[in-house]
This record gives C-alpha cells, structure tokens and sequence, in this order.
C-alpha cells in the first residue's frame, strides 16, 4: 500500500508555502474545495500562488471551490 506524503505542495514560493502550513495544509488534495477567498486571506499567498495551486489541482482533476 503507498503512503500518503506529508507534503506535496508544488513549488509555489517560501511565504506561500508557510502560509498554507501555518493554515494546516500541507497536501494538494486537502486543497480540493477550498475556497479561493480563504486562501487569499492568508498572509503571504499572492495570485501567482494561487495560479499554480489552481493548475497542480488541475493536473489531478481537482479545484479550488469558489
């Protein structure tokens, strides 16, 4: 059975990536659905962030909610 990494976020900036783990995300998939308001909210996700979550999330059949 294959393990579930910790984390596989894609690259996406230092400031970007602690504020998602600071927000308690730290897999793509527990992205799937979250609203693109929230993630904006936090401090030090910018649009280029989240223009490449939105394609990593995609390239897995995934998205953002609105």
């Amino acid at each position: 059975m294959a393990s579930v990494p910790e984390f596989d976020l894609p690259r996406i900036g230092a400031p970007a990536t602690r504020a998602l783990a600071a927000a308690g995300y730290t897999r793509l998939d527990q992205l799937a659905g979250v609203s693109q308001k929230e993630l904006k909210a936090l401090h030090g996700m910018g649009p280029k962030a989240l223009g490449l979550l939105r394609a990593a999330l995609a390239e897995r059949g995934l998205a953002l909610g609105d």
